[in-house]
């Protein structure tokens, strides 16, 4: 399975920055890999573990702005279709248990 996180939240005030920062970082603190700007994606094992992340997230939600998550499985995700550019190969992102490097 896979969870998506799309945001798009206010950077008016030093306030709103300094919780985009936030926010930003707990993402990538907790795993989440970068797809494009503001929307962020995690390999997760189970339904049981997606549901662990989703309530983590909603725990470091900002006053403003949105935030969205979507929760997809990886035949799913793998059906995504590039429209413009290119896939990126320079982060590990793949579902397999053994990667060598």
């Amino acid at each position: 399975m896979r969870l998506v996180v799309f945001f798009d939240l206010p950077v008016e005030t030093s306030q709103q920055l300094r919780e985009y920062r936030d926010f930003r970082k707990f993402l990538l603190r907790s795993g989440f890999v970068m797809m494009q700007e503001s929307v962020y994606s995690k390999i997760l094992l189970n339904a049981t573990a997606a549901a662990a992340v989703q309530e983590n997230v909603r725990k470091h939600k900002t006053t403003g702005g949105i935030i969205q998550m979507l929760l997809v499985t990886e035949r799913q995700f793998e059906r995504m279709e590039i429209v413009v550019g290119e896939a990126q190969h320079t982060v590990i992102d793949s579902d397999e248990r053994l990667i060598i490097l």
